[in-house]
């Protein structure tokens, strides 16, 4: 490959089964002044200072129902928590919906046009609806214990939401079929060698791959995406399906999936790079206010964001300043590379984000096949 892209200067801005359902988590109900440092206006919630135990009677007593709506590429995907919360919680039945979040988002504003809303709490990628419906009024201020704890840049000051996970986005590969040319940077993907050899998720499909590819692209140029559309990678919907297609040896290599910088795997490699681009951000959860079971929807904050669940975070990384999941790894906000404040800005210019989906779709072609996690229709859960 030529050496060009090298010379470029690479750019450098900036869920376990742990159950923990006993046990007190100091947090509080009610509005008063917030605590000095947190950011909050004088019409912030305290923390959350009823215990686990105390919150499930609550929600038990409030019927014992909770829907979440959880972005994701597969009815799979949820399938951990639901296990966890079943050991933890067998009087609160909860309903998982997943689906792509750029699906949930406009689903949930039709829901709440039409007073047809179905979720109780909603954890999805598109940051951006977040901030949009906290100026409308639509969420619930609300602090869960351990607030104070989450790093600044993954809450809302005033609790309208906070993260309660940390997801990231690279490149993996087959160890074995890879020998002794594994790929170190973004830049080592166009290497000939990996023709016909890529899987990716589609960059205009999904806005963090498209994100991540838009690092690429800033850091190796538009020379880097032509090179990669050359390589033949095999595209498809839905971030699951690099890290399925390599690790069922069909492909050597994988872009625009998530995994962990410290899995124990010896066959597959996710790859957080020293100094090249990579992508990383808190999902956000919320509780609507309308929602139809608050007292679960509190229940089930506290809980993903205990000490317990926080240390069993499958990647390493927690959104938590006060816990790190594996002494090996540096929280995220230590990567510059990670571009975790840059993810947020990026994803509230639409019209941005939209011209580049088509100029990646010229490159790439069309987004092709069904949704990967089907087709939910307007009011799934219900």
């Amino acid at each position: 490959m030529s050496g060009e892209f090298s010379r470029r200067r690479l750019l450098a801005t900036s869920t376990g089964l742990a159950l923990g359902a006993a046990g007190t988590v100091s947090a509080a109900a009610g509005t008063a002044v917030a605590r000095p440092g947190t950011g909050g206006t004088s019409n912030s919630p305290r923390e959350e200072r009823r215990s686990l135990q105390d919150l499930y009677e609550a929600a038990v007593a409030e019927g014992g129902k909770l829907v979440l709506y959880q972005g994701g590429d597969v009815d799979s995907q949820a399938a951990a928590v639901r296990t966890a919360w079943a050991a933890a919680f067998p009087e609160v039945d909860l309903t998982v919906v997943v689906d792509y979040s750029k699906y949930h988002d406009v689903r949930i504003d039709h829901q709440l046009a039409t007073g047809t809303l179905v979720p109780d709490v909603v954890q999805l990628q598109t940051l951006q609806d977040f901030t949009r419906w906290k100026r409308r009024g639509e969420l619930l201020h609300y602090k869960p214990a351990g607030f104070a704890e989450v790093h600044r840049e993954l809450k809302d000051p005033d609790g309208a939401w906070t993260a309660l996970m940390v997801f990231a986005f690279s490149f993996l590969y087959d160890i074995r079929a890879v020998g002794a040319h594994a790929p170190r940077t973004p830049h080592d993907l166009v290497d000939p060698r990996w023709k016909d050899a890529i899987a990716s998720a589609y960059p205009h499909d999904d806005d963090a791959v498209l994100y991540l590819f838009d690092l690429y692209r800033r850091a190796y140029g538009w020379e880097w995406v032509e090179a990669f559309a050359a390589q033949q990678p095999r595209f498809a919907r839905g971030t699951h399906t690099p890290g399925a297609a390599v690790g069922g040896g069909q492909k050597a290599l994988g872009v625009g999936a998530a995994g962990s910088a410290v899995s124990p795997s010896t066959t597959l490699k996710w790859v957080v790079p020293d100094e090249a681009p990579f992508m990383a951000w808190g999902q956000r959860a919320a509780i609507l206010k309308r929602a139809a079971h608050p007292a679960a929807a509190k229940l089930y904050l506290n809980w993903q964001l205990s000490e317990a669940r926080q240390r069993a975070s499958f990647n390493g990384w927690s959104v938590r300043e006060d816990i790190v999941p594996n002494s090996a790894l540096k929280p995220v906000w230590r990567f510059p590379n990670a571009h975790l404040d840059g993810f947020p800005r990026f994803m509230q210019d639409r019209a941005e984000i939209e011209r580049l989906k088509q100029t990646f779709a010229l490159y790439f072609g069309e987004v092709q096949g069904d949704p990967s996690p089907g087709r939910l229709g307007l009011h799934p859960g219900r």
